[in-house]
């Protein structure tokens, strides 16, 4: 008989998008702000879980505390902002090439 982890790891497992993650997890959210954000509320739901659950057991309560704030943080937000991804991260340091770079 599998345990209540491993139902709970094979539920997730079959979750695909960032819908289909707030509605398992039973978190309201705005279209919009999904359609926007997506990937960076995946990303940052990651981020969360990869720093305050490492080692733990899954659990629902858990998960689903840092997947209503990795999406509030968006809804409060914008991604240029929340700097999730390497991309907004550099854009707000110097990122200079120099021509003769460019050239053989």
């Amino acid at each position: 008989m599998a345990c209540a982890s491993d139902t709970f790891a094979d539920e997730l497992a079959e979750l695909s998008s960032a819908e289909e993650f707030l509605e398992y997890f039973g978190i309201d959210f705005s279209v919009p702000v999904v359609q926007v954000n997506r990937l960076h509320i995946l990303q940052r739901f990651h981020d969360y879980l990869a720093r305050q659950e490492a080692g733990r057991t899954p659990d629902y309560l858990a998960y689903r505390h840092w997947l209503a704030r990795a999406y509030a943080d968006f809804v409060a937000s914008s991604a240029q902002a929340e700097k999730v991804f390497a991309v907004f991260q550099r854009a707000e340091g110097s990122s200079f090439v120099p021509l003769s770079s460019l050239t053989d």
